[in-house]
């Protein structure tokens, strides 16, 4: 079975070609020259910036797979959560090809291709404890297979990534934040702020009080402090990731932690948590980095799994920018 999807949920544009296991092609155009200057993502921007990608992807990825149009057994496209705008033409450009082709439509939740991300290439998802954690989405879930799925916690605020990238734009660093804070803190000492952990008696997450207790600390540093506040910074996001997630994980009874989502390329947030799971007797699982950031290989995923397992969706089937997982 050959699925090519689309994923246009935000500021990337993606196509990506699966057959089986195979992954014939896989092509991101990303937009971060034309958002860094404004510090976050324009919608406006984004939509038309996709319109422009999405065609040459679309001739890229054929062209690599070396495939023809109507070799393609059914195309699936992000449906949401996302920016309205961007989802629109990813969804219109699939939608279209489903109706030209005579193929079948899939409609994909983009969390759930996060979710299933850290299977990519395997035969069947097993049940787990999922941490997906980007610039938008903060969350837990019990997977218990394919579209079994238990909401266990998420931010009530800011997610980590975007936490990340408002304390970078205070601290003057680049965009995203992530990656830049990511880099100052390697040579930091995370000890030496002590920044808040809020709400860790809760399956929830909250990060907004993290970033202002940044704020307000910043007018009372002198000197060369750069380095330790990021380092500080980010122990205080992995630290309280890590210890819901193993909390989680214990109440669920599960065997396996997998994490997935832009921000789960941090090493630190790795490393720690790979630790504590090795520590606690579980087996972890993170998606391949490249797989993390937005792409469409976890949406053709996605696509096929559901393919296999009988589901197809509605060419009437509208977005939904607030698609909840659970």
């Amino acid at each position: 079975m050959t699925i090519l999807a689309i994923e246009t949920s935000c500021d990337e544009t993606a196509i990506a070609i699966l057959r089986g296991r195979q992954l014939l092609a896989s092509e991101v155009a990303s937009q971060i020259a034309e958002h860094e200057k404004y510090g976050g993502i324009v919608p406006e921007i984004a939509s038309r910036n996709h319109l422009v990608h999405a065609p040459r992807l679309l001739e890229r990825a054929t062209r690599d797979a070396k495939i023809e149009m109507s070799e393609i057994d059914a195309f699936a496209a992000t449906s949401g959560p996302g920016l309205a705008s961007s989802l629109m033409i990813g969804a219109s450009i699939a939608k279209g090809l489903a109706i030209g082709f005579g193929k079948p439509y899939l409609a994909i939740n983009h969390l759930e291709g996060h979710l299933l991300s850290p299977f990519f290439g395997d035969g069947a998802v097993k049940p787990n404890i999922s941490l997906i954690v980007s610039g938008g989405h903060t969350m837990l879930v019990r997977v218990g297979g394919l579209a079994d799925y238990q909401l266990i916690g998420c931010t009530v605020d800011d997610a980590a990534g975007e936490a990340f990238d408002k304390v970078a734009k205070m601290l003057g660093l680049g965009y995203p934040g992530g990656p830049e804070i990511e880099k100052c803190a390697r040579d930091g000492d995370s000890n030496r702020f002590q920044l808040p952990r809020s709400m860790l008696d809760s399956e929830n997450f909250s990060f907004s009080g993290l970033k202002t207790a940044v704020r307000y600390l910043l007018p009372k540093l002198r000197g060369d402090f750069l380095a330790d506040l990021c380092a500080s910074f980010q122990q205080a996001i992995v630290e309280v990731l890590v210890r819901k997630t193993i909390v989680a994980a214990r109440k669920c009874e599960v065997d396996l932690v997998t994490i997935s989502g832009g921000v789960s390329c941090n090493r630190e947030l790795r490393r720690q948590l790979a630790e504590v799971c090795a520590r606690e007797g579980f087996e972890f699982k993170s998606a391949e980095t490249w797989l993390c950031t937005d792409n469409a290989a976890m949406i053709a995923f996605a696509g096929s799994l559901r393919m296999q397992a009988g589901f197809e969706s509605k060419l009437t089937e509208e977005i939904d920018p607030n698609l909840k997982v659970a």
